[in-house]
């Protein structure tokens, strides 16, 4: 039996055993929000990070997508990690073409560190603003880093505690826009509230937003009604602007980590439209993150996707 008591706070480690999904997803599909961490014994965890999370590496995060059946993915850098990007570069040298990376720039991160992160693959940087993670950038570092990667097409990752604040960084910061795991909205003040300002936000068309951490944000616990409700009223709304991830190892959440085989399934809930689940799985993150195109291989087919009222 797992014993929670030898947790770091907040960090479980991953689902041991996660199921394997009944749902079939389309050649080319892309987890768009997860980490590496580590293993430290390499890549030390920076000494200013909030949290210690378990070794969660390369090679494990890759077995986990093979388990899913997920061909693509977007590495997003950990605060854990800091500035400190070796773990991510590491991972996409392993699959070069087949990872994405999100930094995490630092107030010394300057022209030709960037450079360098985009020929390894990086193609967005994110900005945290949740007290739990440390303090967060500062207006100028947001304009001096949107200056330095405008050219280059990166996007930025918004991370926000609530809704709250989302609004006022859209009209502040210029360019595309991933807001990550729903804006972390808070369902006890109602699910209406959050569509609202969701479909508000993607109305600007220069927003996308990533239907991710309905475990985050459910106060139903599994399998997570009311998040995925609110996952399938913006994908709805806006299918060519979302994006999905497992947010594997799912750090900074209170109790066991969730079982990433039902976090996909979920996925015949909230897109139960083929064409909208291929969108949100395969042509989105293809656009937002620069993927190469599908061989002849992984060609567009719709067919084997499997429609799914998961348990």
């Amino acid at each position: 039996m797992t014993d929670f008591a030898t947790f770091p706070v907040g960090c479980p480690p991953p689902h041991p055993a996660p199921r394997k999904p009944a749902l079939v997803l389309p050649p080319g599909s892309c987890d768009a929000h997860c980490h590496v961490f580590g293993p430290a014994a390499m890549f030390p965890y920076a000494g200013e990070r909030t949290f210690t999370p378990f070794d969660a590496p390369k090679e494990q995060l890759a077995a986990l997508h093979a388990h899913l059946g997920i061909s693509r993915a977007v590495v997003v850098q950990s605060s854990a990690h800091g500035h400190d990007h070796r773990a991510l570069l590491d991972a996409l040298a392993a699959a070069p073409g087949r990872l994405r990376g999100v930094a995490l720039l630092g107030p010394d991160s300057g022209a030709s560190e960037i450079r360098r992160l985009h020929e390894a693959g990086v193609r967005g940087f994110r900005l945290n603003f949740l007290p739990h993670l440390g303090p967060g950038p500062t207006r100028r570092q947001i304009d001096e880093h949107r200056g330095l990667v405008a050219e280059l097409g990166w996007s930025t990752h918004v991370h926000v505690h609530d809704l709250a604040g989302a609004d006022n960084l859209v009209r502040a910061v210029p360019g595309r826009i991933v807001l990550d795991h729903l804006g972390r909205a808070d369902l006890s003040r109602g699910p209406d509230r959050a569509v609202t300002v969701l479909r508000r936000l993607l109305d600007t068309g220069r927003v996308w937003v990533k239907v991710s951490g309905v475990d985050r944000i459910s106060l139903a616990g599994p399998p997570y009604a009311d998040g995925v409700a609110l996952a399938a009223a913006v994908v709805a709304h806006a299918p060519g602007r979302v994006l999905w991830g497992t947010d594997y190892p799912h750090v900074n959440i209170a109790g066991a980590a969730p079982d990433d085989g039902l976090l996909v399934d979920l996925l015949a809930r909230i897109a139960p439209d083929p064409g909208d689940r291929y969108r949100l799985l395969v042509e989105n993150p293809a656009e937002v993150f620069d993927f190469p195109p599908l061989v002849s291989s992984e060609s567009r087919s719709v067919a084997g996707l499997v429609d799914l009222d998961p348990e």
